[in-house]
Order: C-alpha cells, then structure tokens, then sequence
C-alpha cells in the first residue's frame, strides 16, 4: 500500500518548512504540493525541500487559488494508493503511516480523518479541539484540519472536491461516508490556531457555526464566502 500527501498552498513562507520537516518517517510514497500562486517564498522553499528530500517522489504543482481546485489537482496527479490532503499549517503524527496502513488494509474503510489538536492545546484551544473531534466522530463529517485520507480509487469515484470556494470539506466528506464506511482516528494531528487568534475563539466560533448552519439551510458557499475572512 502506497500513501500520498497532497499539500495546497498559498504565501505559506513562514510555515511551509516546518510542515514538510514534520511528515512522518519512513518517508511517504509521494509528497505533492499545489501551488495556488503564491507571491512569497512558499514555490523556493518547497522546491528546496522537495530536491533534497524527496528528488524522485516529490512534486510543485500550480493550479488555480482554491483548496478544492488546488487539492483535485494534486489528487488527480498523485499514484498513491490512500491520498492525505494536509493542510500548510498542519502536522501529522509520527506514526501516521503505520496507523493508516493498518486501518486502511483490506477493504473494510473507504478512508477517514485524524482527531485534531491545536499547538496551544489549553483553554480555549483545548475545548474547541475536543468539541470539533466529537461533533466529527458522532457526525462522521470532517474537516479539513482533520487530515482527511481517501482511497485514491474512491477519491476518482467521488470526482474529488466540488469546485466550491469553502465547506468543500464538509461537503466532500458527507459524500465520502455515503459510499463506504469511514474511520475517525484518535491518533492526532496538531494545527495552527492562527484563525481563532486572528478573531478570538469566541467570535470565531460563531462565526464558524453560523456559516456552517446557512450553508446546511442551503445558502452556496459562493454566497457564504464573503463573510468567511481570509485567513484559511
């Protein structure tokens, strides 16, 4: 079994070599990163990285700005047979590689997500951690932030992401558990928590539900994206 990363990025300079510097060892099978046109050092840096770490199996694509633009064309590119759609700010644990490998064997799951903490896993950030990991593992709905993991065939199945300009977690993974059985890891990732800190945890948090119940009442995300921010 063969497992990809695919990472979308966009000015992500200050972050994107401590991402690639955490994967998880031994090294993945293919490590794609998409581009979405950044104007910073993000294309140098990881092109740096990828020539001396991963010569033969590392990849710098560009497409359009947009994560699901940005993520079905590293998804459609890659070989691999699980895909790991991570995001810039995002690190897998150690063991990521062993613990897919096993939960992934045979054809029992289609594909599933990580549990989530933040780099500053107290106070606030400890709690909105443990409340996302429990809506996601009693909603089987994910996000994001989760490293979401997809067989590639399924991934091809599914036609990737909708070209949508957020939520496109949400709604990929509500297709993703309609065609197969899907697994919440308790194994964790660590994230940023740059957006919470940008707003405040609880003006983020509403705005994160409100946006969340608009678009589950149906309002498109190309509505809802004017009120999103621009920190993602």
């Amino acid at each position: 079994m063969t497992i990809g990363v695919i990472i979308p990025t966009f000015n992500e300079e200050t972050i994107i070599l401590n991402t690639l510097s955490m994967l998880p060892q031994p090294q993945m099978d293919e490590v794609i990163i998409v581009d979405g046109g950044s104007q910073d050092r993000t294309r140098e840096i990881v092109q740096a990285y990828i020539d001396s770490h991963y010569a033969q199996t590392g990849h710098l694509l560009t497409s359009a700005k947009g994560r699901a633009c940005q993520m079905n064309t590293g998804g459609w590119f890659a070989q691999s047979d699980i895909l790991i759609f991570l995001h810039a700010d995002t690190h897998l644990p150690p063991e990521a590689r062993r613990i897919i490998t096993e939960v992934m064997d045979g054809e029992t799951h289609v594909g599933g997500r990580f549990d989530v903490q933040f780099e500053i896993d107290r106070g606030y950030a400890w709690v909105i951690s443990r409340m996302m990991n429990w809506r996601s593992r009693w909603s089987r709905i994910f996000t994001g932030d989760q490293a979401i993991f997809v067989r590639r065939t399924t991934f091809q199945q599914l036609k990737g992401f909708s070209n949508i300009p957020l939520m496109e977690d949400i709604e990929f993974s509500s297709r993703l558990k309609q065609s197969g059985s899907v697994i919440p890891l308790h194994s964790k990732v660590t994230t940023s928590f740059r957006r919470w800190e940008h707003n405040g945890p609880l003006r983020t948090i509403l705005h994160m539900w409100t946006l969340r119940f608009l678009y589950w009442l149906g309002i498109s995300p190309h509505t809802l994206q004017q009120f999103y921010g621009t920190i993602r």
